[in-house]
């Protein structure tokens, strides 16, 4: 069958499959999507089963995590009333012993399947209860012919309930595949290039279908994966590659070539710290960027205390010896305000101008720096919203720094560019944490720089989970840090589902803190405060006129009080770990030792207690932020809806970190040599972009 002929025969409707019919035709496609022959090729087992690996139920082991038994069930009976307490109960047999199995989902659909006495193959998560095995949902391979296959890999097939009810389940779906099979090798054109295949000891497209779908051996099958993973990845990086070259022409920025006396004089003499190795590689990514004649598009990222902001300083001082002016936008005022303290600290010796524009900033004040900014004599402007608004107009921007970008929409970025002559370098930091892999696919038009060190003689936070029964021993430890002078933080998660009582028990806390510690001020910061006082409240507790902060909302990112020493979390096991990580990085600000205490429920899900031994085990935001994303998955992780990811069919970005990696440098490299895909060799691959940019370019945001 030819390339174009098996083309034609993927894309035919998959009611023409024998045994499919309109019926189940329209099940396979509102179910899982499946419309064509095409579909269910690329349709993947979820997972395999090893069928020459059946063990002994006296053979199963705590450490075991998925096991594969052969026996018999028996003993089916209903237990508990309707609804969700209500469960299907068995037990199943062999020759060494018995364990218990139960069903809270698809109980009916198991009813009719399972005939008792009837030999099958099970598979799934054993469990213990009081030293008794048992499994929960099983999948049950049931014996076609009562013969049993004890040899051979078992591809496993996910479906839905109604979709079993129609006789597809996983063993149905993998009678329609075998009636593909035979055309799929010899029959699918390559996609890759013969280097990547060898290099990575990769099948062809043809074969790795094939062995997806009939592997001999585990290690077959995922080799097979790899490829197809490989393949998909590449070809979204390289749509993203393809989108980071179709911008950058057209943003033509001035070239800052020279690396200037007040670069120099600061950085010999005036530097608070020596920088770190990360913070000196990001610097020289910075440098590289800067001295070409196009825009600078870096995004930086940092962990709490990892010194973005020196970075930044350093860049402005780069853009003031060219003869530019550099601006730095903030979310919030009181963020614009601590950049503003900061920087003008780091300028105090160099006779650099600094100047803070927010909704706060009084007319008189306001109309000098216009004129300052017109005139050139300011140099640096920082800022909220504020520097966007008409009236701001610069002598000669040259260098855009926007701290925490997912705060501002594109148009409130793009209005900042526009008060340059030309389009002025841009540099986005944020201290959220993200994973190099979702940062590899997420930000495929910017330049990522991670500074991944914290500076020399930072001290780690102290994490620690408590259950209430310690709480006396908390409050005992709380006013040992405040007889010290420390300031702490009490944190309350503030649900939608129940935020009436979230906000009364911080309310009820208030009271309860101020009673316990009569000789300290106690304040509440909640979400139906107005916004000035909630900063005024805020700033009360960055002044130290208030020692204990109780707050329902998640406080600043970025804002900095040295003095505060310990974050208390209540019902620690309600937030996700990426908020638990901001939080508690608002102490460990200074010098002192710095501590978290997660206060918990009795209750606690596996997830919830993974996540607290994490921060317990680690201060490293990005290490916390690979296992949120692994426990969450990357839609849940940045939010489905705005996710920006496309709906990969096979790879997984938070699993497929490395083969992102490799398909990242593949993709650029062939970007680089042939960027049209106009030499004969990428023909094949030309062919397959084509289809599969347009199916995919809202993914990458191209119009």
């Amino acid at each position: 069958m030819t390339s174009q002929m098996l083309t034609n025969y993927w894309d035919t409707e998959i009611g023409w499959l024998k045994k499919v019919g309109p019926k189940r035709a329209e099940l396979l496609q509102s179910e899982i999507g499946i419309r064509t022959f095409g579909d269910l090729l690329n349709y993947f087992p979820s997972k395999y089963i090893d069928r020459s690996r059946i063990l002994k139920i006296k053979e199963v082991t705590q450490e075991d995590s998925y096991i594969t038994l052969k026996g018999k069930i028996f003993q089916l009976s209903m237990a508990g009333a309707k609804g969700p307490g209500r469960r299907l109960t068995a037990i199943f047999r062999d020759e060494t012993g018995a364990m218990e199995l139960v069903w809270f989902q698809g109980i009916k659909y198991v009813e009719e399947q399972i005939k008792e006495g009837e030999e099958v193959i099970i598979h799934g998560r054993p469990s213990w209860f009081q030293s008794r095995l048992q499994m929960a949902h099983p999948e049950i391979e049931t014996l076609q012919g009562n013969v049993l296959q004890t040899s051979g890999i078992l591809p496993f097939y996910s479906s839905t309930e109604k979709m079993k009810r129609a006789g597809l389940d996983s063993r149905g779906i993998k009678n329609l595949m075998a009636q593909i099979q035979e055309h799929i090798i010899g029959g699918l054109p390559e996609n890759l290039k013969h280097s990547i295949l060898l290099d990575r000891k990769f099948p062809g497209r043809d074969v790795a279908f094939y062995q997806i779908h009939f592997p001999e051996s585990i290690a077959q099958a995922t080799n097979a994966r790899n490829r197809l993973k490989f393949e998909e990845l590449f070809y979204f990086q390289f749509m993203l590659a393809s989108q980071k070259l179709l911008k950058k022409p057209t943003y033509k920025s001035a070239p800052f070539q020279k690396i200037g006396p007040l670069f120099n004089l600061f950085y010999a003499d005036h530097l608070p710290f020596t920088l770190t190795n990360a913070q000196k590689r990001v610097l020289k990514e910075i440098r590289a960027d800067l001295a070409r004649p196009v825009q600078m598009n870096r995004l930086i990222q940092g962990d709490v205390g990892s010194g973005k902001t020196m970075v930044a300083f350093l860049s402005m001082l780069i853009a003031l010896d060219n003869g530019f002016q550099a601006a730095l936008m903030a979310p919030t005022e009181i963020l614009a305000d601590q950049h503003f303290r900061t920087i003008s600290k780091f300028a105090l010796d160099l006779n650099i101008q600094v100047g803070i524009l927010t909704g706060k900033t009084t007319q008189k004040r306001r109309k000098e720096i216009y004129s300052s900014l017109m005139d050139g004599t300011l140099q640096i402007l920082i800022g909220t919203h504020a520097l966007i608004e008409d009236p701001v107009q610069f002598h000669n921007l040259g260098l855009t720094i926007i701290d925490e970008q997912h705060k501002f929409g594109v148009m409130q970025r793009a209005r900042l560019w526009s008060k340059g002559r030309l389009f002025p370098h841009n540099m986005v930091m944020t201290a959220t944490p993200i994973p190099r892999t979702l940062a590899l696919t997420l930000y495929g038009d910017l330049d990522v720089s991670v500074i991944d060190e914290l500076p020399p003689g930072r001290k780690p936070i102290k994490t620690r989970v408590a259950g209430n029964q310690r709480r006396l021993e908390v409050y005992h430890f709380l006013s040992d840090q405040l007889r010290q002078g420390r300031q702490i933080y009490f944190v309350y998660p503030l649900i939608a589902e129940s935020e009436k009582s979230d906000l009364k028990a911080a309310e009820e806390a208030f009271v309860s803190l101020a009673e316990s510690f009569p000789a300290h001020r106690v304040g509440l910061v909640h979400g139906k405060m107005k916004p000035d006082d909630k900063e005024r409240m805020m700033l009360d507790f960055k002044d130290g006129k208030i020692h204990i902060l109780v707050s329902t909302t998640v406080i600043e990112v970025g804002v900095d009080v040295p003095n505060a020493t310990v974050m208390v979390i209540e019902n620690a096991e309600r937030f996700g770990l990426s908020q638990l990580h901001q939080l508690r990085g608002r102490v460990g600000r200074g010098g002192s030792q710095s501590y978290c205490i997660l206060m918990v429920s009795e209750k606690i899900s596996r997830d919830g207690r993974e996540r607290l031994k994490t921060m317990e085990e680690t201060n490293d935001g990005f290490k916390i932020s690979e296992v949120d994303l692994k426990l969450r998955g990357p839609g849940d992780f940045l939010g489905t809806r705005q996710s920006g990811l496309p709906d990969f069919k096979i790879a997984n970005i938070a699993e497929d970190g490395a083969l992102l990696s490799e398909a990242r440098s593949e993709a650029e490299m062939l970007m680089a040599d042939d960027p049209n895909l106009i030499k004969p060799e990428n023909a094949d691959i030309k062919a397959h972009y084509q289809k599969y940019f347009e199916a995919n370019r809202k993914f990458a945001g191209i119009a």
